[in-house]
């Protein structure tokens, strides 16, 4: 499945003059990209938590400033979907976005107050939501409906490789330097991904085909293969159940890994910079291995099984978080945490692009499915930061994990109706209906 596919005939008013070198160095220039803006989005993300413990906040407005941002970028996710189908401006976006992640950090590096805190927290969260579908939106312009399934485990891949570098990078920083460190090198992977961004070719992403339209979908989707109404979208019923589950999921997930960082840092069993770069590199080290067996399952086995598997792996971890708060338990509760994660960064975007392929609508798809994931994230910090501490952390882990019981219970009373659905590109598509 070659990533640099010829454009299909329709398309030259999309990608005048792009050539297969052209596609190439936009594929690679892709893969950059992923690598370093992980860093410039996490950045203090895992960090953040430990940041203010140690000047004297508590674990439950901890969890309340970072739901406050979760929410934030909640609301953002389907309207920035939306101007991604629109905008021929998806470098631009990466840019604009980047900066904005960047200068919302040091916010809090000048300031620990709550309002500071709190605004850098909302900022952050509004750029993220644009950068995700934008970034995908990229990628389904430049390698098309059939690319998008490897090229989007590659991206993956190398996101969580940038993950893993910039949290080894982080935590030595913060150990060696202080952590305020963590700032500028978030702020120098930021540089990084704005060059990445900016060396993808504008000639070689096909705008129709970034938003699902591709020459073969127009007579399925009327003439000239014009976007489907938004009403389409909200029928589609795999879709419905997808996002349901992730919501429940990351309202488990969410608050698992800054929460299991202050069990631990909390009770005197590891230094705050290290154990949360730890904490960070054993799972984007998993995810990066998810991410290539995700790629070649879903071309096996479709979607279904992946998400399956990426549902039952939290249950399992907050057992293990609840039961074991000491230094080594990093590496089972993190390593399950790499296995969720990483097959859902490659099954989630390539499942909702297969599904909408062909109503113009992909990366509304992929904001509004981000939307409700994000719901869910948004509330698990709030939720587990008071959770730990009203009723101690061990409860709080096997609360958490025990929402996952929910995503299972869906994705398995609704195989029915998703196993087709998710059969993957060459299976059938998802119903509307």
């Amino acid at each position: 499945m070659s990533a640099a596919s010829p454009a299909t005939p329709g398309h030259a008013h999309d990608a005048i003059g792009a050539s297969d070198g052209d596609r190439r160095r936009a594929t690679r220039s892709l893969e950059a990209l992923n690598f370093f803006m992980a860093d410039m989005q996490a950045g203090i993300g895992p960090f953040l938590g430990v940041f203010l413990q140690q000047r004297g906040w508590q674990t439950g407005p901890i969890g309340t400033v970072m739901t406050v941002g979760g929410v934030a970028g909640m609301v953002m996710t389907a309207p920035a979907g939306a101007f991604i189908d629109h905008t021929q401006k998806k470098r631009w976006v990466v840019v604009i976005t980047g900066i904005c992640t960047v200068l919302a950090s040091f916010l809090i590096l000048w300031s620990q107050s709550g309002l500071v805190v709190t605004a850098s927290q909302i900022a952050t969260a509004i750029a993220g939501a644009a950068i995700g579908p934008a970034v995908a939106g990229m990628t389904l312009g430049v390698v098309r409906q059939r690319g998008f399934n490897a090229q989007n485990g590659r991206n993956q891949a190398w996101n969580h490789a940038g993950n893993l570098v910039g949290a080894g990078l982080s935590g030595w920083l913060g150990w060696r330097f202080g952590m305020p460190a963590i700032f500028f090198l978030a702020a120098a992977f930021g540089v990084l991904a704005i060059a990445s961004v900016l060396s993808i070719p504008e000639r070689a992403i096909d705008h129709r085909a970034a938003r699902g339209l591709e020459a073969d979908d127009a007579p399925d989707h009327g003439e000239g293969g014009q976007a489907e109404g938004l009403r389409e979208l909200l029928r589609n019923r795999p879709m419905g159940v997808l996002a349901l589950a992730l919501a429940f999921f990351h309202l488990g997930n969410g608050a698992m890994l800054p929460l299991y960082g202050l069990a631990v840092v909390g009770a005197g069993k590891g230094d705050a910079a290290m154990f949360t770069a730890t904490t960070v590199m054993v799972a984007q080290a998993v995810m990066i291995l998810a991410s290539i067996a995700a790629m070649k399952l879903v071309s096996a086995r479709g979607y279904w099984l992946v998400l399956l598997i990426s549902f039952v792996a939290l249950p399992l971890r907050g057992l293990i978080a609840g039961t074991v708060i000491e230094h080594w338990g990093v590496w089972p509760v993190q390593a399950l945490d790499g296995i969720g994660a990483g097959l859902q960064s490659v099954a989630v975007p390539g499942l909702v692009a297969c599904l909408l392929r062909g109503t113009g609508r992909v990366n509304v798809g992929q904001g509004a499915v981000m939307t409700v994931q994000g719901l869910g994230a948004s509330l698990s910090p709030a939720l587990g930061g008071w959770l730990a501490q009203l009723l101690g952390y061990h409860v709080a882990f096997f609360v958490l994990g025990g929402f996952a019981i929910v995503s299972v219970g869906l994705w398995v009373g609704f195989a029915g109706l998703l196993r087709p659905a998710c059969a993957g590109m060459d299976g059938p598509r998802g119903s509307a209906g």
